[in-house]
């Protein structure tokens, strides 16, 4: 029974304790929710109050050109009263300089003459104190005006620049952030463009250093085919000079040959078959038969005259040819 009762509580108390951390939740992102819009507030709150100090500043400044003016009119004023007042002690003096000249030529000439002067009616400074005060007052009120118009005015125009103003900050500062966010891509890839060039770079060292090494190879490889080519040449003409010399031999042995088998041929035609052989084949050592024919029916006598000669046959052989040849008979 205790454990099935304290099964039972365990079950109930677990979504208690769920819901509990699902209100803290619930209250945990309802805290950060409000956070989040007092910053807002807050930055909202700082931008108006940059602004309206903005305002402030232009306002105090215009005002305080505004006091300036108002200063050197007030100036002004004073200075047009100094002469007003300069000019009413002049006019005193003049009225009373007047009358003691009047005074003493009335003492001077007594009863005797009566000058009657017919004046212009006296001049009312006064009134025209107050009319030129009036002017003056009038011509303050219009300025005074004017400046009121011209200061509501320029504020109109400082307000919408301020608004514009704010536009184009908040459009500059998200051009500005999207700027920052291409300039932070840029930088990555132009670390990612200098690494891969390092790379090229030390590849392209490697492949040059491969290279040049089966450059050298390749060289000393020519190098030594070459001086193989020159020993093979070398050897080829000297192949060729014996190629020539034998060449030589054999044309000179040839000749000789040549001349020994005609030589033989004239020994065997040195010797005919027949003793009244009519013709006989050139040799070196020829019998000479008498200039008498034989008769066809009579025979040939026993004891004929035979005489002997010496033929010599030069030729000139070149590259197995006879060029020249050159025959000589010398009788014994």
């Amino acid at each position: 029974m205790f454990h099935e009762f304290y099964f039972l509580c365990c079950l109930l108390t677990i979504p208690a304790a769920q819901a509990e951390i699902l209100l803290t939740k619930a209250e945990n992102s309802r805290l950060v929710l409000q956070i989040d819009n007092a910053k807002l507030a807050a930055d909202d709150f700082r931008t108006k109050y940059e602004t309206e100090l903005g305002m402030r500043q232009l306002v105090e400044a215009d005002t305080n050109s505004l006091r300036r003016t108002l200063d050197e009119l007030t100036l002004c004023k004073a200075d047009l009263e100094m002469q007003v007042e300069s000019l009413k002690e002049e006019l005193m003096c003049l009225k009373k300089n007047h009358e003691e000249e009047v005074n003493t030529l009335r003492c001077q000439l007594g009863d005797r003459l009566n000058v009657e002067v017919d004046a212009a009616p006296p001049v009312d400074l006064n009134k025209i104190l107050d009319e030129m005060r009036c002017q003056y007052e009038a011509l303050v009120e219009n300025n005074r005006r004017d400046v009121e118009a011209w200061f509501n005015t320029q504020t109109e125009e400082l307000n919408q620049q301020v608004v514009s103003s704010s536009e184009q900050l908040q459009c500059c500062q998200t051009e500005l952030i999207e700027l920052r966010r291409n300039v932070n891509a840029l930088e990555i890839e132009l670390q990612a463009q200098h690494s891969m060039r390092n790379s090229l770079e030390s590849t392209l060292a490697e492949t040059e250093a491969r290279y040049s090494s089966q450059l050298a190879q390749m060289q000393c490889l020519i190098t030594n085919v070459e001086s193989q080519l020159a020993e093979i040449r070398c050897d080829l003409e000297r192949q060729n000079q014996e190629y020539q010399v034998l060449l030589d031999v054999k044309a000179r042995l040839e000749s000789e040959i040549a001349t020994y088998r005609r030589l033989l041929e004239g020994e065997d035609c040195r010797l005919p078959a027949h003793p009244c052989a009519m013709e006989c084949k050139p040799a070196i050592r020829v019998p000479h038969i008498s200039s008498v024919p034989c008769a066809p029916t009579v025979p040939c006598a026993p004891a004929a005259q035979l005489s002997t000669q010496i033929r010599t046959i030069t030729e000139e052989i070149r590259d197995g040819k006879v060029i020249s040849s050159r025959e000589r008979v010398q009788p014994l």
